[in-house]
């Protein structure tokens, strides 16, 4: 099918665990005509959940997407996962949408998902759409959710159609407001949200005060309704039941005929070198601009590297810069996403997303260009949570060493929220991911796809050092061996930062007594002091350093000695400034059944955790909110999995860092003995 910008619509469904998004996902499909038969979840038949572990384990752990071509529209649909142990790739995928379909579970209503949900895209400034899924549900109160979603979202949430005959069918109550609906009524939602479209948009207004609904056009009325998804004004609801299918056209239309395309969406946020924003236009003959968002290793075409174009035409054959490299690359082959399949294509314009394979330079987040004017330009990064659970591991056999370091390598570049580090000092591999079930899945995987088995045990906590005083320090470095010799020496001062102001470095040299190319010399040397520690051999961080004295030689003056003379005088200037070790704190979000409430929060306190509040739900279920130091967390699953019976489950994201109790600092020092490098 051949399209135009102005025809895409690209949508995501995202949502909290088991609102049946993929459900939902298999019936747009087969409503669209790309599918024949909707797949199950339980079967693992679907077209979303191919992995081996999203059969196994009955839910989505990556995102999917696929196309489907309805009348003249192409939409590009993204299935995400809900877990939050997963939310990597569900938020990356917003980078490439105008739109955020939010899936909420009429049994259920409002979860912790949904909220998190409709942040991230109010956040990304995305379009927004509710849809109510599963409106046959035994025991669903749908007029009590829409109230409750209106509560708790805004009274821009209004019904753009109604569930008719107990949710056998729904009727729009946009464009038509005749007919029976199971609640309220069809005249007065049609009347309700009619009012909150026209009143955003003067010519249409104005239109509708002299002549009346009649005389307001289709295109009046798309305009119009766009203009209140991109600035906030609307948040459509949606009723559909994916099981039967009710809704599901109904949902369709909504997309084809009132969401915005890449056109008229909110400009994407790229920015320059200088951070400076760059107006970047959905023109198909303008310069390419593309941003990689998704990268798949596929065990069949290789590398798959999948982009949103934002602007030009990549025609197979193209030459594309990776980022600032200097030398382009071929599309050799260029592919839209179908679910399981890769169909190869000739061309992919602005507004659409496509793939390339088997390009190695590309990583998560490059961007694709066809001119050098377009170097050093990003799309402004989704924040995603810090990967916060971590484990050490070597590998289970002697010489898969290698083996080890490339399946990791495919795996972190998959998941922006699976990272792996290397602590040389310890001879130390550490993954960290968002959960115990993130990194578990990611050790299946790479036995799955790498064959590549590991042992593993606890990594050291994230500890971190920082200053409380400010001091000065002092070192002259000096080596006579035999002809030239080594001589530099430098006076600094450190000072204490505001927490998560990280590290500033000032040249406060003056008469020269320091020569200019040696202050990076310095630096160097104050890096390296601050990546090993002071106190008990953790980076330090939120601080300054101020070179502001200090001698040369001549002859004997070099860049080593400037080296070790700047990480000796910082090592001298930080013992005299209170040096503190900081731990990190996270926010635990705890959902239980309220039985165990009590066992629950008392484990809590005795962890060092501080109790922030409790929300109730309409289930029976308590989420407790608490802030806690990793450092306690460490066999909290077991735990909780104790206490609950193993129905209780929780969510870790880093909150700030502070300093551990004196105790524990004198534990942390005196077991780190450090062995400071021989002048």
């Amino acid at each position: 099918m051949s399209y135009h910008t102005e025809h895409i619509r690209n949508v995501a469904l995202a949502g909290h665990a088991s609102v049946g998004k993929t459900t939902l996902f298999e019936a747009l499909l087969h409503a669209g005509g790309v599918i024949q038969t909707i797949g199950s979840v339980e079967r693992g038949t679907t077209q979303s959940d191919t992995d081996p572990q999203e059969k196994a384990r009955g839910h989505s752990i990556d995102s999917c997407i696929a196309g489907i071509d309805r009348n003249a529209c192409h939409i590009n649909l993204t299935d995400t996962a809900g877990y939050p142990d997963f939310r990597g790739g569900t938020l990356a995928s917003f980078a490439a949408v105008e739109t955020v379909a939010v899936v909420v579970n009429a049994a259920n209503g409002i979860e912790h998902g949904t909220r998190r949900m409709m942040d991230r895209a109010r956040e990304r400034n995305l379009a927004r759409l509710l849809v109510i899924n599963k409106i046959d549900a035994e025991g669903a109160n749908l007029p009590a959710l829409v109230n409750a979603l209106r509560e708790e979202f805004g009274s821009e949430c209004l019904p753009v159609n109604l569930p008719a005959e107990n949710g056998g069918k729904v009727l729009d109550c946009f464009f038509q407001r005749d007919g029976a609906t199971d609640f309220s009524s069809l005249a007065e939602a049609h009347q309700q949200i009619l009012d909150q479209v026209v009143e955003i948009n003067e010519a249409t207004m104005g239109a509708y005060l002299d002549a009346g609904e009649d005389a307001l056009t289709p295109q009046q009325l798309h305009d119009a309704f766009e203009q209140c998804l991109r600035e906030g004004h609307l948040v459509p609801i949606c009723f559909a039941s994916a099981r039967t299918g009710a809704g599901v056209n109904e949902l369709l239309d909504l997309i084809d005929r009132l969401l915005p395309n890449p056109a008229e969406a909110n400009p994407p946020p790229f920015r320059n070198a200088q951070n400076v924003q760059l107006a970047v236009e959905p023109d198909p003959d303008a310069h390419v601009i593309a941003d990689v968002f998704k990268v798949v290793n596929d065990p069949f075409v290789g590398k798959l590297a999948i982009f949103r174009v934002w602007q030009g035409t990549i025609r197979r054959d193209s030459q594309l810069f990776i980022d600032d490299n200097r030398k382009a690359f071929k599309v050799g082959h260029l592919f839209r996403l179908n679910s399981k399949s890769h169909v190869e294509t000739e061309q992919a314009i602005a507004g659409d997303i496509a793939a390339v394979a088997k390009v190695d330079d590309i990583h998560f987040d490059t961007v694709l260009h066809d001119s050098r004017d377009e170097d050093r330009i990003h799309l402004e990064p989704v924040h995603f949570p810090q990967p916060m659970f971590g484990l050490a591991l070597e590998p289970k056999h002697k010489g898969h060493e290698q083996k080890l370091s490339q399946a990791l390598s495919r795996l972190s570049e998959e998941d922006p929220c699976f990272r792996v580090e290397h602590h040389k000092e310890l001879n130390e591999t550490v993954i960290r991911g968002l959960s115990d079930l993130h990194l578990k899945i990611m050790l299946e995987r790479m036995k799955e796809r790498y064959g590549v088995e590991v042992i593993t045990h606890p990594p050291r906590i994230a500890y971190r050092e920082t200053i409380s005083n400010s001091a000065e320090g002092h070192h002259r470095h000096k080596k006579q061996t035999g002809g030239a010799g080594q001589f530099g020496e430098v006076f600094l001062r450190v000072d204490p930062l505001d927490r998560g102001a990280g590290f500033e470095f000032v040249d406060a040299v003056k008469g020269g007594v320091i020569p200019g190319q040696f202050l990076p010399a310095i630096e160097k040397g104050v890096r390296q002091a601050m990546e090993n520690g002071a106190v008990a051999g953790y980076p330090l961080q939120d601080l300054r350093v101020t070179v502001y004295d200090g001698k040369y030689h001549p002859v004997d003056s070099k860049e080593v000695a400037f080296v070790a003379a700047g990480k000796k005088a910082f090592l001298d200037a930080v013992s005299r400034a209170r040096p503190l070790v900081l731990e990190p704190i996270v926010d635990v979000e705890v959902a239980i059944p309220e039985p165990n409430v009590g066992d629950v929060t008392g484990g809590l306190a005795s962890k060092r955790a501080r109790i922030m509040g409790t929300d109730a739900r309409h289930d029976g279920e308590i989420v407790i909110k608490a802030q806690a130091p990793l450092a306690e967390l460490t066999d909290y699953p077991t735990e909780l999995k104790a206490m609950t019976g193993g129905r209780g489950r929780y969510s870790l994201d880093l909150s700030h860092y502070e300093p551990v109790p004196p105790p524990i600092q004198r534990q942390l020092s005196e077991a780190w003995k450090p062995k400071l490098d021989e002048d």
